[in-house]
This record gives structure tokens, sequence and C-alpha cells, in this order.
């Protein structure tokens, strides 16, 4: 048996195989691909603030004409155009990277115009295909002058076309825009600032190269984040702006606002950089759900495109919206913090900077841009001019220049003879032989004379510029100023020294904020045109300075003493009593106390149609019963203390079309008070009447004739000092257009008849009179009140009981007495 030998292992001959060693290998591959990350992906440019993906999106989309002043085109165009000629990596990072130009909720001054959904803070953008986009104005000043050499152009990934390696960049865009991004062991994190402050330090550190770091910060006192919001402290806002490196914290703007008149909610118009609605809600949600948070009912979001963000946080009663929000701060991306990390790219090496060396290094890329700019220009003059001048010469002596021409061969022997005859250059000479018949004209020996004396100024104002330092820096300066005119825009972020809430130490935190509002002693007091609003008292003092002067709103139909975290008691017209507190209330001051502040009581509790209406506050602790009269006639006095857990309850039984006119707390020595609308006025003893419980339906208090009705219930303590009111009108009067006439009289003219009787005359009608149409008695003085609220004028205390009254200047819409004041 033969043996053969095994060459599956031999190298063939058109093989090579060599030996490396892997460390090395790793060391190298690793090297290059963290070069190739931090040169040509992660960070930006100091010079234009741009990496080179956004660099060559802004180029490319210059070379495509995607002007303001030109229609939107694809975005799927634009990400292929650059993927195919200048970026030779993915399309999906071209398009993130285009994106990040159009957001103006992360660039302070956009630079690419988009059409479409560009996405959120909270959600990506829509696919290339459904966007579309162009420059925007700003970024035509970043990419102004690039056919003028006025920086280096360098070879695209293949060698087929060029690009530029930095952008000319009119404004600081890298401090103004901020930039991130992570490379290979460093990483970059600066913040947006405002334009407008940017220049100008930027043109004071041009006029003065040894500006201090103070000195700058007069001009930018901080970032100026394109969401707005508040820095809290500017402490490492400093530290990044003298070092590179620092920290600051931001928070939300945040109102306190009555989102319905019984419910204060927080309102957040602005957020922190970077932190979108849905966070702050989904961190909202596990706050409450974790019991981090308490007080919280509801969290709306009705951002919408009109009014941008408007995220309304719900208080729950009893909670104080301010440290509800301090709590908000603490524990939810309201208040977050940021990290300024200034590493950019500086002559090709990755440097940290502070915010006098991003200046300069902008400044002096300026200076080189005009400079070369400048040289440019002259050499394109001075051509010119020299073919002006060599065609001004041909135009002097044209016959001789044609008959050379004419006389001459071939082209290169034309050329040779006008070099000869003429002393002209190469060039002239060629200039003239391309030169047409029409350019023989007079006029054009004019234009051509105009052009020369234009071009020798521009040309002697270029070689000035050009032969100063100083003058090249102030053109520097000026276009700075244009820049800042053209694109400037108002600071968004509020700069402030006060301490965030993370900042506090953990001692402060554990001890916490008490949440709840106080519970004072207070007095609600509701008006006769139905508005309500809440005076609290400091160390149980009730009393309540007079006020100066008159106001709207403030002839006071019931009044309740009470704490403002308790319940008290609306008693409506269809009998019902709904509890509610008083600590969402509106509080007026009680040195100056006016209902103008107040709301609507109907807006603050839940009627059941517009025709229910709330006819007196009670107090739910009270021990004295609450009397109350019906319409019909009927009076009850409720069993206090016996009132169901429920928000709203029955207060009494009404028979059918029956209703309470009015309703208050009451004692056995008390008065109780009807008024018929056919002037008879009622008053007994509420010792009378045995206080009934709920479902009851009350029992006879005045004897009504057909046709008329109770206008006015009421309960009088003291008789000796209270006062009756009554106004005179007719049944065939249209309501509101005849005022009536009106009289006041003491309470101790009426004498007290029994229960169930029909009373004594309380008002004498003239001719064409017939009713009354409002009563009131109670306590001196009383107060008129027009259907618009503004004061009335009574007239005087002391008429007779069956008098007929004065007559009225002004219609009344209500009567009441006036806020309880000191005596």
């Amino acid at each position: 048996m033969s043996r053969t030998e095994d060459t599956s292992a031999q190298p063939t001959p058109t093989e090579r195989i060599e030996d490396v060693d892997v460390a090395a290998e790793m060391q190298g591959s690793f090297l290059e691909y963290a070069y190739s990350v931090i040169y040509s992906r992660a960070l930006p440019d100091a010079r234009d603030g741009l990496k080179p993906v956004q660099r060559r999106i802004l180029y490319q989309m210059s070379e495509m004409g995607l002007r303001p002043d030109r229609g939107h085109v694809k975005s799927a165009r634009v990400t292929g155009e650059v993927m195919g000629k200048l970026h030779p990596h993915g399309d999906a990072s071209i398009y993130d990277a285009m994106v990040r130009l159009t957001q103006d909720f992360v660039m302070r001054v956009p630079l690419i115009d988009g059409h479409g959904n560009f996405g959120s803070l909270d959600d990506g953008p829509a696919a290339p295909r459904y966007t579309e986009a162009r420059l925007d104005a700003a970024a035509l000043a970043m990419t102004d002058g690039l056919d003028e050499n006025v920086v280096d152009f360098v070879p695209n990934y293949d060698n087929q076309l060029t690009q530029p390696e930095v952008l000319p960049a009119a404004f600081p865009n890298l401090l103004v825009n901020g930039a991130s991004g992570i490379a290979v062991g460093m990483a970059t994190n600066m913040a947006p600032h405002n334009l407008v402050e940017v220049i100008g330090a930027a043109r004071f550190l041009i006029d003065n190269p040894e500006a201090t770091l103070d000195e700058l910060m007069a001009y930018v006192p901080g970032p100026d984040l394109p969401t707005g919001g508040t820095i809290m402290g500017l402490a490492g806002v400093r530290d990044a702006y003298a070092t590179g490196r620092g920290s600051f914290k931001t928070r939300a703007r945040v109102s306190v606002e009555s989102i319905t008149a019984r419910k204060s909610g927080l309102v957040v118009t602005e957020l922190p950089y970077l932190v979108g609605p849905e966070k702050v809600i989904e961190k909202i949600k596990d706050g409450v759900n974790s019991k981090k948070l308490s007080g919280i009912s509801d969290v709306t979001d009705l951002t919408d495109r009109s009014h941008g963000l408007r995220l309304v946080i719900g208080i729950k009663t009893g909670f104080n919206p301010q440290a509800v929000l301090e709590q908000l701060y603490r524990h939810t991306p309201l208040e977050d913090g940021f990290s300024i990390n200034n590493v950019a790219l500086v002559e090709g090496n990755p440097r940290t900077l502070g915010l006098k060396e991003l200046l300069q290094v902008y400044v002096d890329h300026r200076v080189s841009v005009v400079t070369r700019r400048s040289q440019y220009r002259l050499d394109r003059r001075l051509e010119r001019l020299h073919l002006v001048e060599g065609l001004l010469v041909a135009i002097l002596d044209i016959d001789e220049v044609i008959q050379v021409i004419r006389a001459s061969d071939d082209t290169d022997q034309a050329r040779t003879r006008l070099i000869d005859v003429f002393d002209l250059s190469e060039r002239q000479a060629e200039y003239i032989l391309e030169l047409r018949l029409r350019r023989l004209t007079r006029f054009s020996r004019i234009e051509l004379e105009a052009e020369r004396d234009k071009l020798r100024a521009e040309i002697e104002e270029l070689q000035e510029i050009l032969g100063s330092t100083a003058r090249i820096r102030e053109l520097v300066s000026d276009e700075l100023a244009e820049a800042a005119e053209r694109f400037g825009t108002p600071r968004r972020t509020l700069l402030t020294e006060a301490q965030p809430s993370i900042a506090q130490t953990p001692s402060a935190r554990r001890a916490g904020v008490s949440l709840e509002i106080a519970d004072v002693e207070c007095r609600v007091i509701l008006s006769s045109t139905g508005r309500v609003a809440r005076v609290d008292f400091a160390d149980g003092d009730d009393t309540i300075p007079a006020p100066a002067r008159r106001t709207k709103h403030d002839a006071v139909l019931s009044t309740v003493r009470t704490t403002s975290r308790s319940e008290i008691g609306a008693v409506t017209n269809r009998g019902r009593l709904v509890k509610l507190s008083p600590v969402d209330l509106p509080v007026v001051p009680a040195s100056s106390v006016h209902l103008d502040a107040g709301v609507r009581i109907s807006d603050y509790i839940a009627l059941a149609d517009r025709g229910e209406r709330v006819v007196a506050l009670v107090s739910l602790g009270e021990e004295r019963p609450i009397a109350l009269g019906t319409r019909g006639g009927t009076v009850k006095r409720v069993t206090p203390g016996q009132y169901p857990n429920r928000q709203d309850f029955e207060i009494v039984s009404l028979k059918p079309g029956d209703e309470v006119v009015g309703a208050a707390h009451s004692s056995d020595s008390d008065e109780l008070v009807f008024i018929g609308s056919h002037a008879q006025l009622l008053h007994f003893s509420a010792s009378s009447v045995r206080p009934q419980g709920l479902s009851a339906g009350g029992m006879a208090g005045i004897s009504l004739p057909a046709g008329a009705q109770v206008i006015f219930f009421g309960v009088v303590s003291e008789p000796d000092s209270a006062v009756v009111a009554t106004v005179s009108t007719s049944a065939t009067t249209i309501a509101g257009t005849d005022p009536g006439r009106a009289k006041v009289s003491a309470f101790g003219e009426f004498p007290g008849k029994g229960r169930g009787t029909s009373g004594v005359r309380a008002h004498a009608f003239l001719k064409g009179e017939d009713l009354l149409g409002l009563a009131w008695a109670g306590p001196a003085p009383v107060l008129a009140v027009g259907t618009d609220g503004a004061a009335r004028t009574l007239p005087d205390a002391g008429a007779r009981r069956d008098a007929s009254g004065t007559p009225l200047d002004a219609v009344i819409g209500s009567l009441g007495t006036q806020i309880p004041v000191a005596p």
C-alpha cells in the first residue's frame, strides 16, 4: 500500500500568508477607527461649528440651488446627492444630521427650512421620502463666498469631486447652535447661545484682543436655549466659559392658573432643553404611582401648533400649588441638568475650549476668510482692468487693428502682430481677437472708460484693506453686525442666581415640604349678583376694615364664617344643598375687600341647569338650624348635623312649581321674615317653627292671596337695627325698563304676627303700580346693585312702613347688605 503526503496545509505558489502580532494589529486598527470617528464624524470644527456630514449637507444643498426663494425638494433627493457625491456612509446618518439642522427646538438658529414632519422631542421624523427641505437664510450666510476662494477645498472620498474643508460661516455657529457628539475616548456637549449676544462678544474681542472673561460675559451672560426655560445658578456656566467644562440646571417655565372656577393647576409653557412633554408626563405618572408625588389629580397635554407647548397639571383641592411644583422640580425633568464639555477640532486637533478661545478661533477664521476674499476680488479686478485697458487701446486705433488682423494669415500670426504693434499682452491680444463688432460703438467706449475708473477705485480700496490688518478686522466686525441684525432674535432663556431644587441637601430632602394649604379661619361671601370670594383672617380676627369707596358686586346676599379646608353648603332655589370647600375660592385681602375679585358661584359648583341658582351659603358645622322659605309661602327649619355624606342632597321637599327664595341659620330668638309681591310683610319668632328632617316639606309660613308670591325670605337677628327695603313696579311693565319707586323703613315699624297669617302692609302702591319687584330685610345699611353690578342709590331710611316711596333714577337688579366691617 503506497503512502501519499497530505499537502492540504501547504500554501499554493500564489498565496501569501504573513504572521502578525494580534496586539499590534488591534492597536493599529483601533487607532485608525478612533481617528476616523474623531476627525471625520463626531467632533465639530471650531471654525464653522459643523461636523463633516453637516458641512457636506449644506454645501451640496447650496450646489443644488436649494435657496430660500425656491421650492422645497424631497429630503430623499438631498440625502442621495450627499451620499453619492460627498459622504461615504449610509443614508440614515445623513438624514438624521439633516433633521437636526431643521429642528428649531434643538438649533437656536435652524439652518435648513423643513416642510413636513421632522419630528419632536418625543417622536422621530417621517421618512425622507415624505419630507421636503431647502436651505434657510442663515445657511446662505454660512456658505456665502465659497466661489471666491475663501476656504480650501479637499477631494471627496473617491477623488472625483472636491468639497470645502470648512465653511466661511458668517456668524459663530458653534456657540449659537451648540453641538453634541460621542467620539472615541472623548465627547462634546455644547449649549446653544443667543446670536446677538455672541456676536457682540466677538466684536468686542476684535476691538480688544486682551479682553478678560468677565468683559466677554457682559455680552454673553449664559446659554440661550431654543426651548426657553430658566437657568438656575450661573457658577457652573462661568466655569464652562473659563475652562470649557461646567454644568447648570434648567427649570421649566410654569405658572399657577385657574383651570376651572374651583380647580387650580400648573401650566407648563417651556421645558428644559431636550426634554419632551411625554417624558415629563411619564415621570409624573411614575411619581404618583410610587407615592413620591402627591396633590396631582391629572396631567393633560394641550400642545398644538397654534399655541405651542401647554402642559396642564391639575392640583387636588387643598394642596398648595407652589409646594407641589417644588416636588415636581425635584422628582421630574421639569428641572434638568446640562453638562458643558466644549471639545472641538482646532487645526485638526481636538481641544477643550473656553468662551474666549472659541471666540478667538472664530474671529481668526473670519479674518482669514475676509483676507482671502479680498485678495480674490483684487486679483479678479486686476485681471479685468488689464483686459479693459487693452480693449480701450484697440478701440482707439480700431482701423489699424482691423488692418493688422486682415493682413495676418492665421490667428496665431494675428495675435503675435497685435502684441508687437500695440505693445499688448498675450491675454489682451486674445481678448481683442474675440471682440464682437457691436462692441466698437462709441457708447461701448464710454462704458469701458466708466468700468475702468470703477475698477481702479475698487482696486485701490481692496489694496488698502489688504494693506491694513485693522481694516480687515473692522470689516469682519461690520459683517458680524449685519448678521446680528438679519438673524438675531430676543433671548428666550431666563438667567437667575437662584439655587435649583436638585442642589438641596439630603437632610432638606428628607424633611420634605408641606403640600397642603394651611387650614385658616375665613369668611366666604356671596354677592347679590352671584359672585363668591374668600377672606382669610389671622389669629381668629374676623373683622374687615370699612371700605374706602363703593365698588361693583359689594352688595352681600349671604355670608358664612368657616375655615379654608372645611366644607360649607350652597342652598339652591331647587331645594338642594351642594357641598363645596372654600380652599380653592379666590382670596381677597381683608384690607381692601371687594367682590370684583370673586368668581361666579355657578361656575364653581355643579348646578342642574341654567334655571337653578344659589340663594344662600350655610355652614355644615353650625349647631343652629337652617331656616328657609319658599315662593309659595312655606317655611322650614332643618335639624342640624343630619347631613348625608354626599356631594349634594335635597334639603326640603318642594311642591310642584315651588322654589326656595332664601335661607339662613336661625336661633329660636331670631325673627323669620316673609315679604310678598302683594306688599305684605310677615315676621314671627323662629321658635314657632319646629326643626324637621331633610325629607320634610316644611309648614305654612305666610298666607298668600291668589296671584301673589313670596319675593323675600330672611332671618333678622337684631330687630332694633334692621331695616326693610321695598321697590314697587307694575306687572304690565317690561322688566328692566321702569326703575319704580323705593323706600327704606325701620324693621321696628312692622309689628309681628303669628305664623300662617298674612302680615302687615309694607308698601303703598300708587296709580299704575300693583306689585313689589324687590324686597329685602336685614341689618343696615341696605345696598342696591344694578343688573351690571354697579351701585345704585336708595332713599334714606326712616320712611313709614306703608309709605309709597320715592322714584328711582336707575333700575335696580338686586338688594343686599354691605360686607361686614370692623366697628
